[in-house]
């Protein structure tokens, strides 16, 4: 089958690869029909390559047709539709019972003393081949894999693979109070998804972000926007809409390579640069993230306000600004989506033939998987107005 792989710093490749195989009972083959580009695969393309492996297939967020299933897996039978969590959770372990879906103790990754197990990203989550490929081996199957039905296309669908359900989770940490505001800090998918989904449930929403195209992306569904770089002082601009206050919650859906962090953005650089024997051990202990919109996250938030974080971090040793933190009395919620807990509050919202979050048109692009190189390319770069980009294999 073909499949897209990496290969070092901003090198991926299209490649001939062997079609996986059952190897447990609890195991499914699903034919890939579509698999979207993630902003955390950016990461993967600039600066966690020290934890990839050459030729380690990509992807996280595909859905398909059932090929195969194994004889664990009683829900499940060959021509079903599915989509299929970026997280691999067996539903039955402690955690899971909990909910807690990305801290599923069957495949969490002792070995580096990570949570569950994620298709596609690294060796610190199982190094688990991914979905950007013809077809995908789907542990966990008896679990994970979510039905949906036939009839509307797969961008109706394709996002309950991690956008939906990461955007979703990131409003509900928000804690946002009847009537309250939120700030959405970055408006790639997630952070689209987010201010679609705040304002679908009735809170004030004003989005920031620096790209045009995403700007007015999120204008077009009724946000506030503000353009970051026009801002003299994001935290005034945020306070000025609020009254003098903040908003009740903001919702970070940046992370690690947020604009306006030149000394993290120097070490990023400094640790591409060195062999990844080296760098790994520097990004897991001393590694620095580009922390602007956390900071800036912690600026806006009105006081007794809570910070939900979505962007991807890897760092270490950031400092925090504990006093400011403390001083403010600012509640903050993070982690990996767990993405099954939310799926029943989505699926009438992606059912509903008038497409309420306007799922339909989130990608801006729509490519063959030999196009994948492409894809990344000009997704990383921000380049011919690419907000979302699906690969149909």
């Amino acid at each position: 089958m073909k499949a897209l792989t990496w290969h070092g710093r901003r090198d991926v490749r299209v490649e001939s690869v062997p079609d996986p195989e059952l190897k447990e009972p609890t195991d499914a083959i699903i034919r890939v029909t579509s698999t979207a580009i993630c902003g955390s695969d950016l990461h993967l393309y600039e600066v966690l390559g020290p934890f990839m492996g050459e030729g380690d297939i990509l992807g996280h967020e595909p859905m398909g047709i059932v090929e195969e299933v194994g004889s664990a897996v009683a829900d499940l039978r060959p021509g079903d539709r599915v989509v299929i969590p970026f997280n691999i959770a067996c539903g039955h372990c402690h955690m899971c019972d909990r909910k807690l879906y990305a801290q599923c103790e069957t495949t969490q990754v002792r070995e580096h003393g990570m949570g569950a197990a994620l298709f596609g990203y690294t060796k610190l989550y199982g190094q688990v081949p991914g979905g950007q490929a013809e077809y995908l081996r789907v542990p966990q199957a008896q679990f994970g894999p979510i039905k949906v039905p036939e009839g509307p296309p797969d961008d109706r669908f394709l996002y309950l693979s991690d956008v939906l359900p990461t955007a979703w989770q990131g409003v509900e940490f928000a804690d946002v109070p009847d009537g309250g505001s939120v700030a959405v800090l970055g408006l790639g998918p997630v952070g689209q998804m987010c201010a679609r989904i705040a304002r679908h449930r009735g809170h004030t929403v004003i989005g920031v972000d620096r790209v045009p195209e995403r700007l007015d992306l999120a204008g077009a569904h009724g946000i506030e926007v503000i353009d970051e770089s026009d801002a003299d002082d994001l935290g005034d601009a945020v306070r000025e809409l609020t009254g003098g206050r903040g908003t009740d919650a903001v919702v970070e859906a940046v992370g690690m390579e947020a604009h306006g962090s030149p000394a993290a953005k120097a070490a990023h650089t400094l640790i591409g640069l060195m062999p990844d024997r080296a760098a790994a051990p520097m990004m897991t202990r001393v590694g620095m993230d580009r922390r602007a919109a956390l900071l800036q996250a912690i600026e806006v938030v009105r006081r007794g306000g809570t910070v939900s974080i979505l962007g991807v971090y890897g760092g270490m040793t950031d400092p925090l600004p504990m006093m400011r933190i403390f001083d403010k009395g600012v509640t903050l919620r993070m982690g990996q989506a767990h993405v099954r807990r939310w799926v029943d509050d989505l699926m009438p919202l992606v059912a509903d033939d008038s497409d309420p979050l306007g799922v339909e048109g989130l990608a801006t692009h729509h490519l063959p998987l030999d196009e994948g190189p492409h894809g990344y390319e000009i997704f990383q770069k921000k380049q011919d107005g690419a907000v979302k980009v699906v690969l149909n294999p």
